[in-house]
């Protein structure tokens, strides 16, 4: 027998919903950093699991959704709204969390929003590795008495901590059903796209805090030849003054983040890669509907 479903991850910016999706896979797929609304998209990682006889076995649809939070222009709106209507989607929702429901309001928002789905629904204190603990079992205590979840797990994404014992308790919430995709298939984005986001973690790695998320990837060009891929790709920002930044002095800052990339493209796609890259002005696209189209973060 065939177990399959999908599963939801929810949460506010930050907590690690991406980290997580990544341990479970045992592969990077989504974007990570330590700076919040990393996830722009709805990113679906594969998880398929064979039991020895090899015809039975579980496949596992993740869905990592950008944080839920309060949105202060038209990508803020469009990430959050592609979060909400996940959850109603899914046969199980996976709710993280890294610290106590008094800690603001996001948290709080959620639960209410998700208690009264039918969908079971678990709760993932992440980030255990940085708890003592009383600290872990405060927060526990705190939701546990909500009466929302189905269940509640501590992990540590980043280290790995209890992700198989969760990956037990959803396969127990699924029925018999299809493998949606084949077995050696992880995500069904494709590698446009995951180039295109490799891209941007590496400028939000370089920048730090020099320029907001006011930024954005396109692919121009994609050509696969024997024995290399050319890639071009557009950097876009929202200032002038930021386009100086990203290029650095000499250029050097852009030279930075292109070799990042292109050595973790490398490795994706197992040939070698010429990356160039280039940085253009486009004011104000977080509040653009043809820009937010154009970028893929709404229909």
């Amino acid at each position: 027998m065939m177990k399959s479903g999908f599963i939801g991850i929810i949460g506010r910016p930050n907590v690690g919903k991406s980290t997580l999706l990544n341990s479970i896979l045992g592969e990077k797929i989504a974007i990570t950093t330590d700076k919040p609304q990393t996830t722009r998209n709805s990113i679906r990682g594969i998880y398929t699991r064979f039991d020895d006889d090899m015809e039975s076995g579980c496949q596992m649809v993740f869905i990592d959704t950008p944080g839920i939070h309060k949105a202060r222009n038209k990508l803020g709106a469009a990430m959050t709204d592609m979060a909400v209507s996940t959850f109603k989607e899914t046969d199980v929702v996976l709710f993280l969390v890294d610290g106590s429901i008094t800690k603001g309001p996001g948290d709080r928002y959620i639960v209410d929003m998700i208690k009264d789905l039918d969908t079971p629904k678990l709760l993932i204190i992440n980030k255990i590795d940085k708890m003592t603990p009383e600290e872990y079992a405060g927060i526990f205590n705190e939701y546990d008495e909500l009466g929302v979840f189905d269940g509640i797990f501590g992990t540590s994404a980043l280290e790995g901590t209890n992700v198989k014992e969760l990956l037990e308790k959803i396969e127990g919430y699924l029925e018999e059903g299809p493998m949606y995709f084949p077995e050696d298939m992880v995500t069904d984005h494709p590698e446009r796209f995951i180039v295109s986001e490799i891209i941007r973690e590496k400028v939000l790695n370089y920048l730090e805090e020099e320029v907001p998320h006011g930024v954005a990837i396109e692919i121009e060009s994609y050509e696969e030849k024997p024995n290399i891929t050319n890639i071009g790709a557009v950097i876009y920002c929202e200032k002038k003054s930021h386009k100086g930044i990203i290029i650095g002095k000499q250029g050097k800052k852009l030279k930075g983040i292109g070799k990042s990339a292109r050595m973790e493209i490398e490795a994706l796609l197992g040939t070698k890669v010429y990356l160039e890259l280039w940085v253009k002005v486009k004011e104000n696209w977080r509040d653009s509907d043809f820009a937010l189209s154009n970028f893929g973060y709404k229909e």
